[in-house]
């Protein structure tokens, strides 16, 4: 655990942070209903602004938290290596404001969409794990990944797919699951990798 310390700093304070925290709100209500994302307090009070974050660090269930956590375990540390292989010490730092960029990006949509729905909640760090992955795959498009885990397909083919689900889930709006969050989280985590390295897409381009 010292090397990922280490070697991955960010990831490894970003990882302990949420498994601690959300663990901790399980059993604490009160706390747990402050910390949730509600776009509807958010419109009327500023100050709830920081629920965008607090939201991030937090979990549904046990099984929400474990998900997050195992993608963001194979993803999170591996983009923030890859980070520091191509940019030096400061890719640390690239990594940190993805992350957090991308948690308040994937979020503004729901807020502006939610802001007159005082019942709408939201919790979780789907979204910028989403960006995470994306950004990974970007680097990475042709390496194996597995839907739940067994089906193994080409990382450019899953995100073709995650995306069409996302934006066909969001419009059947049949579960509780904030769709758009993962859709624009995968979005942000595209555009802010773009921007961060203007070589990526030549790069992508070049792996096929």
């Amino acid at each position: 655990m010292l090397q990922y310390l280490y070697t991955t700093p960010v990831a490894s304070v970003i990882f302990a942070i949420t498994i601690a925290t959300s663990i901790y709100a399980f059993s604490n209500p009160h706390l747990y209903g402050n910390m949730m994302l509600n776009p509807y307090s958010i419109h009327r009070d500023k100050s709830k602004w920081i629920t965008v974050f607090t939201s991030g660090i937090i979990h549904a269930d046990w099984m929400h938290l474990i998900f997050n956590m195992v993608t963001f375990f194979y993803f999170g540390f591996a983009l923030e290596s890859i980070f520091v292989q191509v940019n030096g010490p400061i890719g640390h730092l690239y990594f940190g404001l993805l992350y957090i960029v991308s948690l308040v990006l994937s979020d503004i949509p729901t807020i502006i969409q939610q802001k007159n729905n005082p019942s709408y909640y939201s919790l979780g760090a789907s979204g910028a794990i989403s960006a995470v992955l994306f950004s990974f795959i970007l680097f990475y498009p042709k390496a194996e990944l597995r839907i739940f885990f067994a089906i193994p397909m080409p990382a450019y083919l899953f995100a073709v797919l995650y995306i069409g689900y996302c934006i066909w889930a969001s419009k059947k709006s049949a579960d509780r699951i904030n769709h758009d969050a993962h859709l624009f989280g995968a979005l942000s985590g595209l555009l802010i990798t773009i921007i961060m390295h203007h070589w990526i897409i030549k790069h992508f381009i070049d792996q096929f």
